[in-house]
């Protein structure tokens, strides 16, 4: 078993941890990309067209033997002229070949079993150096995965956050992020999602006691309930590695099971 050193607020070290036997389980890359696609999923919106859509006429086929094409074709002169068609997709007005439809389910599944493996398996991966460095964190830290102390739960404020991260040596990940904006290609642009940011570091906490909401306006950073982890919030964009902060009491939790992984 290993042995994790437990950091302060101060940044400084006293004493040490048991890591949990969750920590070595093999990596799965393909399990943690079906996971977290499988949760992207559910926050899908279902599009498509009015199933009456270019079917509200009364256009009909005038039958052969008026020298033109058996195309519906709506009724009086009123309406452009007498011969106008309707109805049929390759006319004007007409509806739509084969439109999308609101009844095709985007939602996709995954085994019970399989989502806790991807979980566990991305829970193993914030222990990997390798792994996190190659995600683009930057942090000063001598060894994965970073613990602190129960005390990081009870901050009230976003200063007190900040200079909690600077002294742990995990700031320098803070300025990546805003520093790392990029606008998007394409029509995402005008899709309410022009800026693309880079990914900070996970807080895992057992209780909250205000370091949610006072870690919130930190860009990059999220705080989750260790009994809420999920594959998307250790693996974004279905890649493991990422730069996680425990506490000591998430620590002891999981390693009794309390997670969703367990």
């Amino acid at each position: 078993m290993v042995a994790i050193k437990i950091h302060t607020l101060e940044g400084k070290t006293r004493g040490t941890v048991t890591l949990p036997p969750v920590f070595d389980t093999t990596l799965r890359r393909d399990i943690i990309k079906r996971a977290v696609l499988a949760q992207q999923s559910a926050g899908y919106q279902r599009k498509g067209v009015d199933p009456m859509a270019g079917k509200r006429t009364s256009a009909e086929c005038w039958g052969t033997g008026q020298g033109k094409a058996r195309v519906p074709r709506r009724k009086g002169a009123g309406y452009r002229s007498a011969s106008q068609g309707a109805f049929a997709p390759f006319t004007v007005s007409g509806r739509r070949t084969h439109p999308p439809e609101a009844a095709k389910n985007p939602l996709e599944r995954i085994n019970k079993k399989e989502r806790r493996l991807a979980i566990r398996s991305a829970i193993a991966a914030t222990a990997d150096r390798d792994l996190v460095s190659k995600r683009g964190h930057r942090f000063e830290v001598d060894q994965l995965p970073l613990v602190i102390s129960d005390k990081l739960q009870d901050l009230q404020s976003t200063e007190e956050v900040k200079d909690v991260l600077e002294n742990i040596g995990v700031w320098a990940d803070i300025i990546r992020v805003k520093n790392g904006r990029k606008v998007r290609g394409g029509n995402a642009r005008r899709r309410g999602r022009k800026y693309r940011r880079p990914v900070g570091p996970l807080i895992v906490i057992k209780e909250d006691g205000g370091i949610r909401q006072a870690a919130r306006n930190i860009p990059g950073v999220n705080v989750v309930y260790v009994t809420k982890l999920n594959a998307e919030a250790l693996a974004p964009g279905t890649t493991p590695g990422r730069l996680t902060i425990w506490t000591k009491s998430a620590l002891d939790a999981l390693a009794k099971g309390d997670s969703e992984g367990e």
